[in-house]
Formats: C-alpha cells, structure tokens, sequence
C-alpha cells in the first residue's frame, strides 16, 4: 500500500490558479506511474491528469487541457499538478494516486472509469466568486 499525501488545495475566484503537491515520502518514487483524480459532489471520480515514471508522458482529460500541467521531482518524492484559468467545474477534492510502472499505462491508470484503488485524504478544491 503507498502512502501519499496530497497539499495545496483552497478556495479561489474563477480564472485563479493554485498548486497541488503530492508528497511520498516512503516509496521509490520512479518505480511508479502517479495519478491525479479528482470527485465533485455527487459525482463519480475521475482521472484528471497522470504522468509516466521519468515524466517523459503525461494524460490530461479533455476537461483540462491547456489549463493544467503535471510535473514530478523524483528526487524529491513529490508530484504537482499546476492548476491555472480554474473554472467552478474543477471543484472537487483531488486525489493522488501511484501505481506501479509494470501495472498500467498512462492513459489507462487515468481513464479507467471509476479509477480503481484506495485512496488517501485528498484536498479540497473550491472555485467560487
């Protein structure tokens, strides 16, 4: 089972930006593919945006694109999803998720409906006037 423990979440005014962090601090972080999922009330929770083990691909839902950029610092254990232009749709609490590398692709650990797995506290994300 691996511990993350997802950051940066808050409320914000509509056009704003905020940074999520995703901190693993008991994993090897380049043996896995990360995830971020996101659930808005009463909705199922989806995948919004995953990056491969060395960063080289990334997945980003329709919903998102050109609006949010994942990154990650295997160095430092840590993953972000640079979130900017927010719209009230992307209020949700926001998940991260690892997966191990020989498991999953991309593209399918972030379209896979519902995601599967456990999952950790997650970070609430507000977009409102």
């Amino acid at each position: 089972q691996v511990q993350l423990v997802e950051s940066g979440g808050g409320l914000v005014q509509p056009g704003g930006s905020l940074r999520l962090s995703c901190a693993a601090p008991g994993i090897t972080l380049e043996n896995y593919v990360i995830g971020w999922f996101r659930q808005a009330p009463g909705k199922e929770r989806e995948g919004v945006s995953c990056i491969s083990r060395w960063g080289s691909i990334t997945y980003y839902a329709d919903s998102v694109k050109g609006r949010f950029t994942i990154s990650r610092d295997n160095a430092k254990k840590a993953v972000h999803l640079q979130m900017n232009s927010l719209k009230p749709e992307d209020t949700g609490v926001y998940y991260c998720q690892a997966r191990d590398f020989g498991d999953t692709t991309v593209e399918e650990m972030c379209s896979q409906s519902p995601p599967r797995g456990s999952w950790g506290q997650g970070t609430q994300v507000s977009v409102s006037s």
